[in-house]
């Protein structure tokens, strides 16, 4: 981002990592050196992001008074965690635990075992899987859940940063020793103990039919969350030893500690050369998609699970390898933003003709979506000026062409960037 930091003054870099200093909507944007952890150099994907960042200024300038008032210079800033400080990240900590704290809004009697506010997110994922997940909405219904999400921590838990991302690539090496997850108080919680966690099964020829256990599997003992009750679930977990929800549709509730298994073999297939590959060699959004799900499987590619998949198991065990109640791990929303991100890098390298485009007739199932087997589905291209995004009782119905934007889409109510 080095195009725009005329306008980031040194104060504002220095106080990077002084402290929590969130303003409810940054005056400026902040450059890729002044608030990415100075441990981890750039990767290609931001290298990626500050060349395209001329792009983003030029698209902005040619749609000035078509953002519903979204600039650059007010647009909010999401980071990635281990760019924030350690107060910033420990505010963090304390939202998702008043959100953990507070009593739910899904109707009772249609989520009988959801136990507190964080639990509404989960059961809106879990009752709407298949419409969240449809090749039309998995991009945008994500990033209006990933907002309302984080709206719900702003407005009704204090919290004045924004939602942050995990930058898979930092961690791929040593997940377990990442900001993300050493189990210390300013991370998102500890690896799961040693368990007889089989891993995640896949649906590809062997030997790669399975995302192999990294050890853990077991209840989550340090950082935040150790004593989180997971309710919800599960569904189609694999996890031994966790009990059957009362509920076939996994809704009833199922008191159970966070298992986890933070796995260095996922992160693998989700490194800045999968990104940038998907980023930069797929033109059309079907392509774009069906290289982010994985498929078709590259030849010879020892980690061929998708971003998607690769990102989500990541973070294995119960509820974190569960697709459906995946929510109900915290750590699940870092890895939807960086989805985000990667969509809008996608976006923004050819925004006028990329901006409004939604995957359809060409795009392929998401990889064991339902069970292990994935869905057959391909979507046959269609009018979608009236299609919406439903989130039931956590947000309002919107139009799905509405959440492709993310400077000034749905009436301005999406203004944020990634660095």
């Amino acid at each position: 981002m080095r195009a725009i930091q005329g306008i980031v003054s040194l104060s504002l870099l220095l106080g990077t990592w002084a402290g929590p200093a969130y303003p409810p909507r940054p005056c400026s944007l902040l450059t890729s050196t002044g608030t990415r952890n100075p441990a981890y150099p750039l990767d290609v994907v931001d290298k990626l992001e500050e060349a395209t960042m001329p792009k983003v200024q030029a698209w902005m300038a040619k749609r000035a008074g078509k953002t519903n008032n979204c600039t650059l210079e007010n647009a909010a800033v999401r980071r990635e965690w281990s760019g924030l400080s350690v107060d910033e990240r420990k505010e963090y900590i304390r939202a998702v635990l008043c959100l953990q704290a507070k009593p739910p809004k899904a109707p009772k009697d249609k989520v009988p075992g959801s136990l507190r506010r964080f639990d509404d997110f989960v059961a809106t994922h879990m009752t709407m899987a298949r419409a969240l997940h449809s090749s039309n909405n998995l991009f945008a219904a994500h990033r209006y859940y990933i907002y309302i999400y984080e709206k719900a921590l702003r407005e009704e838990c204090g919290y004045t940063g924004y939602q942050p991302y995990m930058n898979y690539d930092r961690y791929a090496n040593d997940p377990i020793n990442s900001p993300m997850f050493d189990g210390s108080d300013s991370s998102m919680g500890g690896n799961g103990a040693k368990s007889d966690y089989p891993g995640v099964p896949r649906p590809f020829p062997r030997p790669y039919d399975k995302i192999p256990s990294a050890g853990g599997g077991g209840c989550v003992t340090t950082g935040p969350f150790k004593n989180m009750v997971v309710s919800l679930g599960p569904k189609s977990t694999i996890v031994r030893g966790i009990p059957n929800n009362p509920r076939a549709d996994g809704l009833g509730s199922n008191p159970r500690c966070l298992h986890r298994d933070v796995n260095k073999y996922s992160a693998a297939g989700a490194r800045a050369n999968y990104t940038y590959s998907a980023i930069m060699e797929n033109k059309d959004i079907d392509s774009f998609y069906n290289r982010y799900l994985g498929q078709p499987q590259l030849k010879g590619d020892t980690h061929p699970w998708g971003l998607h998949n690769a990102g989500h198991y990541i973070i294995g065990g119960d509820p974190g390898g569960d697709f459906y109640c995946s929510p109900s791990d915290p750590a699940f929303y870092f890895h939807h933003g960086m989805l985000d991100r990667v969509w809008w890098l996608w976006q923004m390298q050819d925004p006028e003709n990329r901006v409004d485009k939604v995957p359809g007739s060409g795009a392929m199932s998401i990889p064991g979506m339902l069970g292990h087997g994935g869905m057959k589905m391909k979507d046959k291209r269609q009018d979608l000026t009236n299609a919406v995004v439903d989130l039931g009782w956590t947000a309002p119905s919107v139009k799905l062409l509405e959440l492709n934007e993310m400077l000034g889409g749905l009436g301005g109510e999406f203004c944020y960037i990634y660095v």
